[in-house]
C-alpha cells in the first residue's frame, strides 16, 4: 500500500528544506536540515549525504530516522518515520537523486552517499493556527510569505526582479 500521497508530495516540493532526526551513540537526538530530501517513489524518501558525516554514522548504528517537512508559507506538512538504507554511488536510486541534484544546483554538487528511507508512518504536521484561528490556507500562504519577505528585508519586487 502506497503511503506518500499526493499531498505529500506537493508539500516535500514546496518545503524545500527537511529536518532530519537520527540517534546519536549516547542517545540523544541529532537534527540537520537537508535540502536533499524527495520523494522516490510511493514507499521511500531519500537524501544525499554532501558533508553529513554525523548523519551518515547514526544511520550505520541505528537506522531509525524522521524526516519531518513543512510548507512554511501554509503552515502545514508531515512527518515521515521509517529506517534508512545507506546507498554507495552506482545504486539506481543513488544514481537517480545525483542526477535530480545535479540538475537543481549544477555538476559540482557533492555525492557522496544517499540515504533511501523505507517510510513506515506518516503523519501530518498541522499549525495551531487552523484550529484556533480557523485560517484558511491560501490566506495564510499569502500572509506568511509576505511576513518572510518582510523578515529579510525585501520587497515584492525584490522577488519579482530575481525571476
Amino acid at each position: 500500500m502506497a503511503i506518500i500521497n499526493q499531498d505529500m508530495r506537493e508539500v516535500m516540493a514546496r518545503a524545500m528544506l527537511s529536518y532530519v532526526a537520527t540517534i546519536c551513540a549516547d542517545g540523544s537526538p541529532n537534527l540537520s536540515p537537508k535540502g536533499s530530501v524527495m520523494v522516490y517513489d510511493d514507499d521511500h524518501l531519500i537524501f544525499m549525504n554532501q558533508n553529513s558525516p554525523d548523519t551518515f554514522a547514526n544511520l550505520r548504528r541505528d537506522q531509525r530516522v524522521e524526516i519531518n517537512a513543512v510548507d512554511i508559507f501554509r503552515r502545514r506538512g508531515y512527518r515521515f518515520k521509517g529506517r534508512a538504507r545507506i546507498l554507495p554511488p552506482g545504486d539506481p536510486a543513488f544514481e537517480w537523486l545525483k542526477q535530480k541534484l545535479i540538475a537543481l544546483n549544477g555538476p559540482q554538487y557533492p555525492a557522496h552517499e544517499a540515504a533511501l528511507i523505507d517510510i513506515e508512518q506518516a503523519l501530518p504536521v498541522l499549525s495551531p493556527v487552523y484550529q484556533w484561528g480557523h485560517a484558511a490556507e491560501d490566506d495564510l500562504a499569502a500572509r506568511y510569505a509576505a511576513s518572510y519577505v518582510k523578515a529579510a528585508g525585501l520587497t515584492p519586487g525584490d522577488l519579482a526582479a530575481d525571476q
